[in-house]
């Protein structure tokens, strides 16, 4: 349930808008992987890439850019909710240069993970110390046009977005039968081990200037396209993803609350991602999906097989598909997961959701 002051600043919210004007738009980061990525795997050798069709097929160019998903991902649709002129380009896109980099900038990559051995099998991608500085290059660049003040300034007025942890299990921990992770921890003592370097990566971010940082959990792992093709036989959701996912989500959010306390400021907001999922998961026809078990785009069961490509099964209609590929969210779920991010109770934001962080950041 919403706490009463939370109450009383949604109220507000819905008295005085929170659409913000572009020439107040604030900077936006992003960090992570392949749920936020747009784009800057396109520029490596990897595997990990989405730059060819059916990627992008709802995409305003109707070509694929580099973000998994059939359309907008979700730091385009928080860009489109902010106010911003358009979303955070890839860091590594030679287009983001001058006016374009107060903006702000994408350092997702694609297949990484909180810890470096994750994703060993995409070779070239950029893990989070790579991403951490090329944050502090973007923040060298930036003061060679404003200067060292401003830059500051910029980016401590940012909104920073931040997602990792799901290829930590997917693409690590549960990869292959006797992997070197599952055969150095048990689940429960990989999630804490976890927790603490996802803690060291979050205190860097800090202190590089980032004040408002939007920390998403995984999605409920067990129940994608990709691990029912693997691992259900009639269905249902793997117990062992699932188990990974219900331990490693409540203690992101202890440890944020932790780090607020010590901080003595809401910097680090926790985002529900989990919840945010189950729910059209469970109850797909709510939301107006057919499906949630299978995806748009892939083959074999539940379409969850290898990649998305131009030779895969492709739905007609995205919009009723609550996954575009094995891994990823559609558009339209990414529009419900945003939905809840923006406007959201503390069961999915907390300690308050972005509106009200928009409202509040605004009368200081």
């Amino acid at each position: 349930m919403a706490t009463p002051s939370f109450s009383i600043i949604l109220s507000l919210l819905l008295i005085i808008g929170v659409g913000i004007s572009q020439s107040e738009a604030r900077a936006f980061f992003v960090f992570g992987d392949s749920l936020v990525d747009s784009g800057n795997n396109n520029y490596l050798a990897t595997t990990a890439r989405a730059d060819s069709p059916p990627y992008g097929i709802d995409y305003p160019t109707r070509r694929a850019t580099g973000r998994f998903s059939n359309g907008y991902n979700i730091p385009d649709i928080i860009s489109q909710q902010i106010g911003s002129s358009e979303s955070p380009l890839p860091y590594l896109s030679p287009s983001l240069t001058g006016q374009r980099l107060l903006v702000g900038a994408n350092f997702a990559s694609a297949g990484i993970g909180i810890l470096n051995d994750t994703g060993v099998q995409f070779i070239n991608i950029i893990r989070m110390p790579q991403q951490l500085d090329y944050f502090r290059q973007y923040q060298r660049r930036v003061s060679g046009l404003i200067g060292e003040a401003s830059t500051q300034r910029l980016v401590n007025q940012a909104l920073v977005l931040m997602t990792l942890g799901g290829n930590d299990f997917v693409n690590n921990y549960f990869l292959v039968p006797n992997s070197a992770r599952s055969r150095q921890f048990s689940i429960p003592d990989y999630v804490p081990f976890l927790i603490r370097e996802y803690r060291k990566i979050l205190m860097t971010v800090y202190n590089l200037g980032g004040r408002r940082v939007i920390v998403t959990g995984t999605g409920p792992l067990g129940c994608v396209p990709a691990e029912l093709a693997q691992r259900s036989r009639n269905g249902e959701c793997s117990p062992e993803l699932q188990q990974a996912a219900a331990l490693f989500n409540p203690q992101l959010m202890q440890m944020l609350q932790g780090l607020n306390r010590e901080l003595g400021s809401n910097v680090f907001i926790a985002a529900n991602t989990q919840q945010m999922h189950t729910n059209f998961i469970t109850n797909p026809q709510a939301y107006g999906f057919i499906t949630s078990k299978v995806a748009c785009c892939g083959q074999g069961p539940y379409n969850g097989l290898g990649l998305c490509t131009p030779l895969s099964n492709l739905c007609p209609n995205r919009d009723l598909y609550a996954f575009w590929d094995p891994f990823h969210p559609s558009e339209k779920a990414n529009k419900i997961i945003v939905q809840q991010i923006m406007s959201g109770t503390t069961e999915f934001m907390n300690p308050m959701n972005l509106s009200t962080i928009l409202a509040m950041d605004s009368q200081a």
